[in-house]
């Protein structure tokens, strides 16, 4: 396993990081999680994901028992706030009263005394930047988080956010970003990279697999395999119905002989990608079992050459999506709060 900076700061974080959306306390169990987090750690990952709003909880509980006997200081713990954890009006966004609660029920669920790096889930409308950015900063001060993120913000949000931080003279600026990203999806190359390229922000980015889609399982005209997402819930991932379906799983069965030259799976092809771009420090995979963690952890270290890069595009053409005024847009859902601000 290889190790990047997380952007400027003196922080580093394994290039594959392991995630728990939708996996565990949704569709693993305590065992499967366990196994999965074990399996990680024996693959060198060190960089760990997660979300209060996670499995409302459960998520940050079962990682925080399937890391338990780990050295705490040979790891680095990453979870977010913002998204609503309850039915109250203060249970999302990012006030001080809602950021500050979350904090600490997230440490009373990941058994850990500090999160290395806490992340905004999305932009808060309701809330004024100052309050947020002072509560993240006192935490700091506090000993409680070590660094600070945000998810899926636009450009304009991210650099609002570094202004008012410099104004107000506080400890620790933003330092990384979690969009999602892949070689479908890359509406973070025409503003938000650039922007983060120039103020020293990382990306650490989710979705590398678009849904599974990359991987190659999804073949035209076919069923989905057993196991698989879509075969579970009976319906295609999203990126499927973002365009043509039958051409998309056309286009992507055509990438496996490039993945073939490389000597590398679907999976780790589309992994090592996102890994190819300048700023990204770490791509996050989920996995509903241990030898899915094992093939897509080996994806680290791989180097793309230019040429095969661009084999890529020109496979891909038009079906690849640059744009950027869908940022904060994730699968063109508006959160509960953000509709009612």
């Amino acid at each position: 396993m290889e190790h990047r900076a997380l952007g400027r700061s003196g922080l580093w974080v394994s290039e594959i990081v392991y995630g728990n959306w939708l996996t565990h306390g949704e569709t693993v169990d305590r065992a499967a999680a366990t196994a999965c987090v074990r399996a990680a750690l024996d693959a060198g990952i060190t960089t760990f994901d997660t979300a209060d709003v996670y499995a409302m909880g459960e998520a940050e509980s079962l990682l925080g028992a399937a890391l338990r006997g780990t050295r705490r200081d040979a790891v680095e713990i990453a979870t977010k706030v913002c998204l609503p954890t309850g039915d109250g009006p203060n249970d999302r966004g990012l006030s001080r009263k809602h950021v500050l609660e979350s904090c600490h029920a997230s440490l009373r669920r990941l058994g850990t005394d500090h999160i290395d790096l806490y992340q905004a889930h999305r932009f808060d409308p309701r809330t004024p930047l100052d309050e947020t950015l002072i509560a993240f900063d006192d935490l700091v001060r506090q000993g409680k988080i070590r660094y600070i993120g945000v998810s899926e913000w636009t450009a304009p949000q991210i650099a609002q956010a570094l202004a008012v931080a410099d104004e107000l003279g506080l400890a620790r600026r933003i330092v990384a970003n979690q969009p999602q990203y892949n070689m479908l999806w890359r509406v973070i190359e025409p503003e938000v990279l650039p922007l983060c390229r120039r103020e020293g922000i990382a990306q650490i980015v989710f979705q590398p697999l678009a849904q599974g889609v990359l991987t190659g399982k999804y073949a035209p005209g076919a069923a989905p395999p057993a196991g698989s997402r879509a075969a579970a819930t009976g319906r295609a991932p999203r990126f499927i119905g973002r365009v043509l379906g039958a051409t998309l799983l056309e286009r992507v069965q055509a990438l496996r002989p490039l993945a073939d030259e490389a000597g590398l799976t679907m999976a780790q092809l589309a992994i090592a990608w996102t890994l190819a771009t300048d700023g990204v420090s770490g791509a996050i995979i989920g996995a509903t079992r241990p030898e899915q963690v094992t093939e897509n952890a080996a994806a680290a270290g791989a180097r793309l050459t230019p040429d095969l890069l661009a084999a890529i595009d020109r496979t891909l053409g038009d079906l690849i999506d640059m744009d950027a005024t869908k940022t904060a847009d994730m699968f063109a859902v508006k959160p509960e709060w953000q509709a009612a601000a």
